[in-house]
């Protein structure tokens, strides 16, 4: 890991719904305007929280990346029950850094290894996926619930239990 700075790993609480979802906002203005155009950012960036997003956190599949002074650097979020990771963001300054893949390397030991991992990757995350070892299972058209609907990717990693 080539970080800046060494991160904290921690469980999401549901009271850091709003500093996720601000990281969130700053990372599709800034990371994934290379894939998207600029009218689906706007309102992509736009869309508020939804209502249960709180309750997603609290579900326990969020680790959060603070630094020593407990400043967010990244989040991720697998929602446990459908074995499908929900979220990944680090903050812009530290992508390509590793942050990512930590996050990741987390998530994925919370979930059950006996079924595949699944997730609805941003076009400018594919690559990033596929080193984590997820298959491209093709064009996807994701119901956002800010009403948009964005091109992604449907990804699958197979159950570590396929992989031995």
């Amino acid at each position: 890991m080539s970080l800046d700075v060494l991160p904290h790993f921690r469980g999401g609480r549901p009271e850091d719904a709003p500093a996720l979802w601000e990281l969130r906002t700053r990372c599709v203005r800034e990371l994934c305007r290379s894939h998207y155009p600029p009218e689906v950012i706007t309102r992509w960036a736009a869309s508020p929280p939804p209502p249960r997003y709180p309750g997603l956190i609290a579900e326990g599949g969020c680790v959060v990346a603070d630094d020593a002074h407990g400043r967010l650097l990244g989040y991720g979020i697998l929602m446990l029950q459908d074995n499908e990771v929900d979220a990944l963001f680090v903050a812009p300054e530290q992508a390509g850094k590793g942050l990512g893949q930590a996050v990741l390397e987390r998530l994925l030991a919370l979930a059950d290894p006996q079924r595949d991992v699944l997730l609805s990757a941003s076009l400018n995350a594919v690559a990033f996926y596929q080193r984590a070892g997820f298959l491209d299972e093709g064009e996807q058209a994701y119901p956002h619930p800010s009403g948009i609907t964005l091109a992604a990717r449907r990804m699958r990693r197979p159950a570590a239990s396929a992989l031995r």
